[in-house]
């Protein structure tokens, strides 16, 4: 993209385009900083036509997420150009700043703070996001014992060992009562790892995005992804404070979250090629799965 590209009209009117600075889009998607003559930028993302749903979606959960803080706004949409222009957040992830132990804790607090808040929004089924609920479950029970057998047989089908699978199976059997405590499904950014928090030069938080794998779910189920990413005991208690207290068997529901969620990343790292953390994800896995509930 640069300044003569056809798209950028579809910017606001009365906006002077200065600059285009190319930013990380993955492989299929391009992002470009734009900088207006007004000092403002904004980011704008092409979508490859298969991309398409992906781009409904995103512009669906910041829609949902409209009156949070520190969050991307939604400025123009074009579905023909595959492009949505957004508000550009300042800062950078969080997982490329020096980690001064201190700023890192404040961090934590606040990405609690920011799940708690997101946790006040309400949907009306349990399920997977695009512009709505896609299969939706009327109650949690249905929907994780759902999600942790489509789960478990790509784990097997990925080469995962058998063991593992049936243990973890039989702990999900066994596990009713925690499923069942979730009584109202929420708004869950469900991939909220450092990096995907952006922070200053100092290190406070700035902005969250990337909405990719929203869904509606029990709350604990998103601290369960965020401290599955990085479970150091300082993070974790930082996490949990900034949050406020836990619902009830709130602990228990993480501690058994934990347990998809390391199967999603023992499959997802094993279908990179990525083979340094699948030892230790494997051990919280025959760890996890000897425990009932």
């Amino acid at each position: 993209m640069s300044i003569d590209d056809p798209l950028l009209p579809a910017l606001p009117d009365g906006h002077v385009v200065i600059d285009v600075v190319p930013r990380t889009g993955g492989s299929l998607n391009t992002v470009h900083e734009v900088r207006l003559a007004s000092g403002e930028s904004l980011i704008v993302k092409r979508y490859a036509d298969s991309e398409r749903p992906a781009q409904a979606k995103e512009v669906y959960v910041y829609g949902l997420m409209a009156a949070l803080p520190q969050v991307p706004r939604v400025v123009h949409v074009d579905p023909v150009q595959r492009t949505t222009v957004l508000t550009l957040l300042p800062g950078r992830p969080m997982w490329e700043r020096a980690p001064d132990p201190v700023a890192v804790r404040a961090a934590y607090r606040r990405i609690g703070e920011f799940q708690a808040a997101l946790h006040r929004i309400h949907l009306p089924a349990y399920g997977r996001l695009t512009t709505g609920i896609v299969d939706p479950a009327a109650d949690n029970t249905t929907y994780m014992r759902r999600r942790f057998a489509g789960q478990l047989a790509e784990f097997l089908a990925a080469g995962g060992p058998t063991d593992i699978h049936d243990a973890v199976a039989a702990r999900v059997a066994a596990s009713g009562r925690c499923l069942a405590a979730c009584t109202a499904p929420v708004l869950c950014h469900n991939d909220l790892h450092e990096g995907n928090v952006l922070v200053d030069d100092a290190g406070v938080v700035t902005g969250f995005v990337d909405v990719e794998n929203a869904e509606s779910a029990d709350p604990m189920t998103d601290l369960a992804k965020t401290i599955q990413f990085d479970d150091a005991p300082e993070k974790r208690a930082a996490l949990l404070d900034g949050y406020g207290p836990l619902p009830p068997y709130g602990a228990e529901r993480i501690d058994l979250y934990r347990v998809f969620h390391a199967l999603e990343l023992w499959t997802w790292f094993t279908s990179i090629g990525d083979r340094e953390r699948l030892p230790a994800l494997l051990t919280h896995l025959r760890s996890a799965g000897a425990r009932r509930r």
